[in-house]
């Protein structure tokens, strides 16, 4: 297999996993940065050029960053349109990283979510307090990132001068339910295909409620129920992605999707399971790529 992994770093943990398990396993694999590509848009024959070079693989694994999402979902589409198999496509990453888009899409399953509310104008503060249940109340960025732009407002003033604040800069922004009984943690679930390869708990430390790895929490490995399993698999597939990573919390009610990453870093999870997920990524790209039945598609 000729493999391309779409990445801005080479030195990144996750990326270069994915290089030595695709190495490991005799393929032809090379690192490409998305944003150095260009793109030859024409009929019938489509190209991903890079440096004058045009790009031929038999599948690649886009590991796009958010904020680069736009082009990096372009590049990933265009490989789509040459027959390149994608490991994502490219309509269920932007699907993904669209917060309110993704949790509208997941509100037509069984799937379990924090209520959650949305709104244009700061009049309607008032009203998407009351309707989401609050407070303890999170305000979230639509943008925000790695625990980045997420805020825990204890008192309905307090809600109404943060919301206040960022629609002032014209910030899109979400406000969810504080789980309480969640007790600052979360549940970071790897899937892959059909399956739940891995999953551990993230404990935030220090009075923080954030519990991200890069808000320093902590993790470790932990045992899913079946219910918790099932959420993360129709989460998956609802986004029409094949590769995710699922955080859930634990709440009184069962378990609340907080979101689906398309491009899940797999440090934490290796660490804390000894599970070879990069392996079993390459494998499974293996798989689909033979069997030429790529994943679960949707048209949200």
């Amino acid at each position: 297999m000729k493999l391309g992994i779409l990445s801005r770093d080479p030195g990144l943990y996750s990326t270069r996993r994915l290089f030595e398990a695709a190495e490991q396993r005799g393929h032809d694999v090379r690192v490409v940065d998305y944003l150095r590509c260009y793109m030859n848009i024409t009929s019938r024959h489509p190209q991903v050029l890079l440096r004058g070079e045009a790009l031929k693989f038999d599948a690649v694994i886009p590991r796009i960053a958010t904020k680069r999402t736009f082009y990096g979902t372009s590049v990933v589409r265009q490989f789509e349109m040459m027959g390149v198999y994608t490991a994502n496509e490219s309509q269920a990453i932007s699907r993904s990283r669209d917060k309110l888009r993704s949790l509208q899409i997941l509100s037509r399953t069984d799937v379990g979510m924090p209520h959650t509310g949305f709104a244009e104008k700061t009049q309607d503060i008032d009203g998407l307090i009351d309707a989401v249940g609050g407070p303890p109340l999170v305000v979230k960025l639509l943008q925000g990132t790695q625990g980045v732009g997420v805020v825990l407002v204890e008192s309905k003033s307090a809600a109404r001068s943060v919301i206040d604040a960022f629609r002032h800069f014209e910030a899109n922004i979400l406000v969810q339910e504080f789980i309480k009984e969640a007790d600052n943690r979360d549940v970071r679930c790897l899937v892959i295909g059909d399956e739940v390869v891995a999953a551990m708990e993230r404990v935030s430390t220090g009075g923080e409620f954030r519990s991200n790895l890069h808000q320093g929490g902590t993790i470790h490995q932990i045992e899913l129920t079946d219910n918790e399993i099932q959420t993360a698999r129709t989460a998956t597939h609802a986004l029409g992605l094949d590769m995710a990573g699922v955080d859930i919390l634990r709440s009184n009610r069962g378990p609340l999707v907080l979101e689906v990453n398309s491009s899940p870093g797999i440090k934490g999870i290796e660490t804390a399971t000894n599970i070879d997920v990069a392996g079993l990524m390459i494998d499974h790209v293996e798989t689909r790529l033979d069997s030429q039945q790529p994943g679960g598609q949707v048209s949200a």
